[in-house]
């Protein structure tokens, strides 16, 4: 199972202890609720629904010689009151599956668990009021780039599991213009702890994210904090980057996470070819991905850092992919990477096909 973790770090495992609460963040910004009122929405707008979305992948991932087939689906439903009022869920099932050592057919745990399941109110153009199990706001790759469909690598990031454990609690988060060249986005959440449900643990901590958004360069800049209100009551703080240039269709971000359980960095770039003057028609689809990445072992060990789902040990990794979008909601995926470090060094591959689905459930119509 060593390579297995060395290559897939998806099972984080997370503190589930009480502790106490603090919420002095969260009021900070109660203040912000009353700044302005929601407008009516016109007469004619059409009627929300409610959706079922969500996405769904089949892949082959190699590390070392050793094959791991993962199958997953993402179901998320989204069901609107009112103006204000939303409530989401996403849950994961999530099949893992290997041939034994000594031969013989694919066999290996089917986890089930809860993403996310909340309430969200807005409560005014620049702040929404959440409650219940949300995705913990920590970088961002954790809330914007998690699902098969949307992150351009299926590998997942060595640093993901630091300062991401699902949150049970309140959230506040919202989003101004601080002037015409400048926007500026953020969350203050505090999470308690519920252990004794598998699929809905959490850790109690509280934490926040602010970002800045430029609209002419296309540039976001921000950085994150959480501390723990349990145990040795760490910190843990990141930094991250998104630039999508205008002339050009180029995504290009990156993350920095430090924690007492280890630290590290991710810078990815994906170019679509869309531009390219020869094969213009299959050229369209065809996405080229690079990532490069660095890992640096904490101060709690090999094996806690294995039951977080971390690297075992300090290393490095760069990945290069393909995506190939067959028609609008499924691409095709592929992409080799090495890593580097001191249990070992080993090439990596994988290769699969992803989907995603949007379906109303309901009809539409005038207010």
């Amino acid at each position: 199972m060593g390579l297995f973790f060395l290559h897939r770090n998806r099972k984080n495992a997370f503190a589930r202890r009480q502790g106490t609460a603090l919420s002095a963040l969260v009021i900070s910004l109660v203040a912000l609720l009353f700044a302005s009122p929601i407008t009516a929405q016109d007469a004619d707008a059409e009627k929300a629904v409610p959706i079922l979305s969500g996405s769904a992948g089949a892949f082959s991932f190699v590390t070392g010689g050793q094959n791991v087939i993962d199958t997953q689906i993402n179901p998320v439903l989204l069901v609107p009151f009112g103006d204000r009022w939303l409530v989401e869920a996403r849950a994961e099932f999530e099949g893992e599956f290997q041939r034994p050592p000594g031969g013989g057919p694919y066999g290996g745990p089917v986890d089930k668990h809860v993403d996310y399941a909340q309430v969200d109110y807005i409560a005014s153009p620049y702040v929404t009021i959440t409650a219940g199990r949300f995705l913990t706001p920590f970088g961002i790759f954790n809330e914007r780039l998690y699902p098969v469909w949307i992150r351009a690598l299926q590998p997942d990031p060595l640093t993901l599991p630091i300062a991401t454990a699902p949150s049970d609690g309140a959230m506040l988060r919202g989003g101004f213009a601080v002037n015409p060249s400048a926007n500026m986005n953020y969350a203050v959440y505090v999470s308690a702890a519920s252990i004794g449900i598998d699929s809905v643990d959490s850790e109690r901590h509280v934490g926040g994210r602010l970002g800045f958004f430029f609209p002419g360069p296309r540039l976001e800049v921000g950085g994150s904090w959480q501390k723990a209100l349990q145990d040795d009551r760490k910190n843990a703080f990141g930094f991250h980057m998104g630039w999508q240039p205008a002339k050009a269709p180029l995504s290009v971000r990156a993350e920095f996470a430090r924690s007492f359980d280890g630290s590290g960095y991710w810078v990815e770039s994906a170019y679509r070819l869309s531009q390219a003057n020869f094969w213009q028609k299959p050229m369209r689809h065809t996405e080229v991905v690079a990532r490069m990445q660095q890992f640096f072992s904490g101060e709690i060990g090999a094996d806690a850092d294995e039951d977080l789902g971390l690297p075992t040990a300090s290393m490095r990794e760069a990945d290069f992919g393909v995506n190939y979008f067959l028609r609008d909601g499924m691409k095709g995926i592929f992409s080799y990477g090495r890593q580097f470090s001191s249990v070992g060094n080993f090439n990596q591959w994988s290769f699969g096909v992803a989907y995603r689905w949007l379906i109303p459930l309901g009809g539409t119509g005038a207010q």
